[in-house]
């Protein structure tokens, strides 16, 4: 591999930047990379600024920008470079910061085995952490910076690195539409993971390397003939199949000689009815495959890739795949979105508008991971949305709309808004009134009706597939309840200072809620009112907290308790029914860490609620006054975590028979911890179950390990 310098660098990002001052930005980047790893070496004896180097470079094929470039150049200082988010913020500004500190933690996280929960898990994080999408671009590149030297690590790094490249990041770059990223790393992955395959593959290649070229050159020649006839202005190119491509047609079954398309010709024009025009030349000429044509450019893959795809039999009876699509859509479907940052001077804003709208996907999953979401719940949003069959509808105008297969109207409708959605009424779809609720279908035309009266309903919540529609409806209904809390609150603490023959100003004061917001970690005062509005805390504890008087906050929240009835005040999203009582903040106790079917038994805090606690927790043994009865909610199925200590002979690991085994029976393994000595291996594994009973069949099936000397639940 060719050794590349700042200079060679320099000169790419001068292509497409050529503000001085962002220039300076990177040349200023440069130089302090080079400062933080000097002296330090790769794995593979090359010196440490060659990564930050070609990580940059790579990204200059997608034409980012300078903020982007100057991170890719930094993004190492932090976790090899002895550097901070602190300094590189004072050095560079807080963008730059942001994002090389949303890498450094990235790269920080790795994949501990192939299950599925626990590659899921990994993509929710790094979601999470990437709100700024050009986070993820440079972990991309980093990636493949890293994969074409990936022959330097022993035989488990590599497999590790090819497992989490395979099914965390190249369905990333698949979704962002990074072609050139995605297509290298998945035969840099076949490369290292099936040596004999891809080596099989490149000598079958090499052996017909001639003839395939000749077949290429001649269509390409005729093709142009044929073109240049007809005045349109064109690029073409030809090329054969990726290494990967042959491959999945021979897993699908095909052999060597039964695989016909492994020619590929991309023609580029300047304009859309240019695009359709050279496809209805190219049939004119060349017999085309029944059942090969797509026309992407009028349904847009998710990714935003346009362009028109055939199979026709060509010279020679080779048949060649090919696709038309003018220069804007292959720049996309090169780089993805990417490519139009370096259109940001444009001032009309459509180019930001198409960004935006390809990136709500990924939008919705970070609201997915800031929400209370349970892992199976956001395992579905990543399938229907993130991976899975999508769907394109039409507004009455014309525009296409992506969805998830099973999608509704009112999906559609916040697709388009969220004011459209908010204020829905009705659909028409292919002219015909249909129910909200109602499954639409590819290439379905739909009219929203709307009304500036109309409010959401928490019906929609019952139905709706995409997270971007939960999440809006979700808000719409937060909001309200928030506002009305706030009012509350606001009421019945008033009532009570007045009660109390206080002044409220006085109450009140700014020295009096900046008091409150530290000692009970809220946010302003609507977030103290909100808290008294929804049965948080009294205007009592408020009151006495401000002036250091809690004494008598246990009493209060008894005398709460104690004045509702229990039947009509279950809250039944709460996993605790508190004996009399509803609206009331309830906690699982971290010393005991209860499951569902223990013997609980609920411990009045002051002023945090109500802890659970199991009913032999020593924590409470001695204590009479403050509690409380309290009982598992039936209607809930959540996880809780539960922890089990095992020990067995140190022979051999038996990491692998633990895991297989709470995996047959669905039970999630959160988190292992091992000590060892020179007789026993002792595990420690945090799970993820559903009550008693699923903890218990665990606990039996893994006593019966012939190897298991001893097997217990533990607590903190």
């Amino acid at each position: 591999m060719t050794s590349i310098t700042f200079d060679d660098l320099l000169k790419e990002i001068k292509e497409y930047i050529t503000d001085e001052n962002e220039l300076k930005v990177i040349s200023d980047a440069y130089s302090y990379a080079l400062s933080c790893h000097k002296d330090k070496l790769r794995k593979n004896g090359e010196v440490y600024i060659t990564h930050p180097l070609n990580v940059a470079m790579i990204l200059t094929t997608l034409n980012v920008d300078y903020i982007t470039i100057a991170s890719a150049l930094l993004h190492e200082t932090i976790n090899h470079g002895g550097s901070s988010k602190e300094i590189i913020e004072e050095k560079f500004g807080e963008d730059i910061a942001r994002i090389v500190d949303s890498i450094s933690k990235i790269n920080k996280l790795t994949l501990n085995d192939d299950k599925e929960a626990t590659i899921l898990n990994l993509r929710k994080v790094i979601v999470g952490l990437s709100e700024d999408v050009r986070v993820l671009y440079i972990k991309l590149a980093d990636r493949l910076h890293n994969m074409r030297t990936v022959w330097v690590l022993d035989e488990e790094e590599k497999k590790a690195k090819i497992n989490e490249t395979q099914t965390v990041l190249i369905p990333i770059a698949a979704r962002l539409g990074i072609n050139s990223i995605k297509s290298e790393l998945e035969d840099l992955c076949l490369k290292y993971s099936k040596p004999d395959v891809y080596n099989e593959i490149v000598n079958l290649l090499k052996d017909t390397q001639e003839e395939l070229n000749n077949e290429l050159e001649t269509m390409k020649e005729d093709i142009s003939n044929i073109l240049a006839e007809h005045h349109i202005n064109f690029k073409i190119k030809g090329r054969v199949k990726s290494i990967h491509s042959i491959y999945e047609k021979m897993l699908s079954g095909h052999k060597w000689n039964e695989i016909y398309d492994i020619l590929a010709l991309r023609i580029i024009v300047d304009r859309v009815d240019e695009c359709y025009l050279t496809i209805g030349l190219i049939h004119a000429k060349y017999r085309p495959l029944p059942n090969r044509f797509k026309d992407y450019i009028a349904m847009p893959k998710e990714n935003m890739y346009q362009s028109l795809h055939t199979s026709i039999l060509g010279i020679d009876s080779y048949v060649f795949e090919v696709q038309v699509r003018t220069f804007e859509m292959d720049e996309v479907a090169e780089k993805g979105i990417a490519s139009h940052w370096s259109y940001k001077e444009h001032s009309d804003g459509s180019v930001t508008n198409i960004m935006e709208e390809k990136l709500e996907m990924f939008r919705n999953l970070i609201e997915q991971e800031k929400s209370d979401i349970s892992n199976a719940e956001f395992e579905r949003t990543v399938n229907t949305e993130f991976l899975g069959k999508m769907i394109y509808c039409f507004t009455p105008k014309g525009d296409v709309v992506e969805l998830p297969k099973g999608a509704t109207p009112i999906d559609f409708a916040y697709r388009i808004h969220s004011h459209v959605g908010d204020t829905t009424t009705g659909a028409i779809v292919n002219n015909k009134i249909v129910t909200l609720d109602s499954e639409l279908s590819d290439g379905d035309i739909v009219n929203i009706k709307t009304s500036s009266n109309a409010t959401p309903s928490k019906e929609w919540l019952g139905f709706v597939k995409t997270s971007q529609a939960k999440n809006k409806i979700k808000s719409f209904f937060s909001k309200q309840d928030k506002e009305h809390y706030i009012g509350l609150g606001k009421e019945l603490l008033e009532k009570e200072i007045r009660k109390r023959k206080l002044s409220i100003s006085d109450v009140l004061s700014p020295e009096h809620i900046k008091k409150l917001i530290t000692d009970l970690k809220l946010e302003d005062l609507d977030d103290i009112y909100l808290s008294v509005g929804s049965l948080r805390y009294t205007p009592t504890f408020i009151i006495n907290s401000i002036y250091e008087d809690k004494k008598d906050v246990s009493d209060i929240l008894i005398k709460k308790i104690d004045k509702f009835s229990t039947k009509n005040n279950i809250d039944h999203n709460s996993d605790i029914i508190v004996s009399g009582a509803s609206n009331i903040k309830v906690s699982l106790a971290k010393c005991c860490n209860p499951i569902k079917n223990d013997d609980i038994i609920g411990y009045i805090t002051k002023g945090q609620g109500i802890s659970v606690h199991l009913k032999s927790c020593p924590n409470i043994k001695n204590e009479t006054n403050r509690l409380i009865d309290v009982s598992w909610n039936d209607d809930n199925n959540n996880d809780y975590i539960a922890n089990i200590k095992i020990v067995v002979d140190s022979s051999n690991s038996k990491l692998l028979d633990i895991i297989a085994i709470c995996s047959t029976r669905n039970v999630i393994v959160d988190s292992i911890k091992t000590k060892k000595d020179d007789i026993d291996t002792i595990y420690y594994l945090a799970l993820k179950v559903k009550n008693t009973n699923e903890l218990d069949s665990v606990i039996v099936s893994l006593d019966n390990l012939t190897y298991v000397k001893k097997i217990e639940r533990t607590f903190n």
